[in-house]
């Protein structure tokens, strides 16, 4: 069903915070294209990689622990340098109304740091959203086992979590693509999010949103999909649609969520069938009962164009999901048929990894200690 909703637009406090070398690279991309509207933070065990961010505020952690060096692609130590510096994180942290955390999952610094970054934030009763990436195939079953777990963790403390398997930066990247083209693409889905929720509570609509519907969506709703769709010509509303649920970069589109963002941007030109049609086709692609709830704007250098903000959350988690990547090979799929099996087979899996059980899998100790808090 969709939900009209006219409200008065809020002065929200948008930090998005870069963890570890992938995390603060993406915030670096971010700052270069002009993403204005948020405030910045890098967060690194590194020295030296903090001198080349371009973030107003920077937290070297862990100093005692690592002397600067990095952690080593050891996320125990990621932990132990967050927690060395709680206070500092905290008082950046502190007054805002939403965080964006993103690493790169995997390594040592974001996958140990990141965790105990949303745990700060969630305790503030900051609403706090995780967007990070899951390594490449060829970089290893032990961090790609790093990166799954990882992954479980962080998402008991964030709001929301939206996952970019680097994996399929290979599927849509063409011969001549390089490695900087490649991962700009996947920092795109972070710019996409952020950009979107600024814009539209922001921006004074015709029809407006503010941040109290972007916390009706986002607030414990765990796996999430956000999409920008931009279009012209005769399709133009088609297209940008289908471009913000369709995402070739995530693992999600909006099917089966039970709530979405649909915000709307045109020209002067922009028509109210248009905005009919891009209505029916959201609820189309996620069913009638998912809770729409729906903005439209005018911005006038659109010009021709329609752009389209698609934040989608609330998805139950498949069987087939659950027996995550770590778990199974990578060109393996869970058929419908035999998903409980599934399920039933990771949840077993995971049980071996958390009490050192028999199996071929090595479970960091801080995923270990984490059962009894930080």
């Amino acid at each position: 069903m969709l939900q009209f909703e006219v409200n008065e637009q809020n002065a929200a406090q948008i930090k998005v915070i870069g963890v570890g070398g992938g995390g603060c690279n993406a915030v670096n991309r971010m700052i270069e294209k002009g993403l204005k509207g948020v405030t910045y933070m890098a967060v690194n065990t590194d020295k030296q990689a903090l001198v080349g961010s371009l973030a107003e505020t920077k937290i070297q952690i862990g100093e005692k622990l690592t002397k600067g060096l990095g952690a080593g692609a050891n996320p125990e130590i990621g932990q132990k340098a967050a927690e060395e510096n709680i206070e500092d994180i905290s008082k950046f942290i502190q007054g805002s109304d939403m965080v964006f955390i993103t690493a790169g999952m995997g390594g040592g610094t974001g996958t140990g740091a990141a965790p105990v970054i949303a745990k700060i934030a969630k305790d503030m009763d900051i609403l706090t959203v995780g967007v990070v990436t899951k390594p490449f195939t060829f970089e290893g079953k032990r961090r790609r086992q790093h990166a799954e777990l990882g992954i479980s963790l962080l998402k008991k403390y964030v709001d929301s979590l939206v996952v970019v398997p680097n994996d399929r930066l290979l599927q849509v990247a063409e011969k001549n693509t390089s490695m900087l083209q490649a991962f700009s693409m996947a920092d795109e889905v972070l710019k996409q999010g952020v950009q979107g929720i600024s814009d539209l509570i922001a921006e004074a609509g015709l029809i407006n949103l503010d941040f109290a519907d972007v916390k009706t969506v986002m607030s414990d709703r765990g796996i999430a999909h956000m999409g920008v769709g931009r279009a012209a010509g005769d399709n133009r509303v088609e297209e940008a649609v289908k471009n913000a649920i369709e995402s070739p970069l995530l693992e999600t589109s909006i099917d089966g969520a039970k709530a979405i963002i649909l915000n709307i941007m045109g020209g002067y030109d922009m028509g109210m069938l248009e905005v009919s049609q891009a209505a029916a086709q959201i609820e189309d692609a996620a069913g009638e009962d998912a809770i729409v709830i729906f903005g439209a704007s005018i911005k006038e250098e659109l010009q021709d164009e329609i752009l389209v903000t698609v934040i989608a959350t609330g998805f139950e988690q498949r069987p087939s999901e659950a027996a995550s990547g770590l778990l199974r090979p990578a060109n393996q799929t869970s058929d419908q048929d035999t998903a409980e099996a599934a399920a039933a087979e990771t949840q077993n899996k995971e049980d071996d990894l958390l009490s050192g059980g028999d199996t071929d899998f090595v479970i960091p100790s801080f995923l270990n200690r984490e059962r009894n808090g930080f």
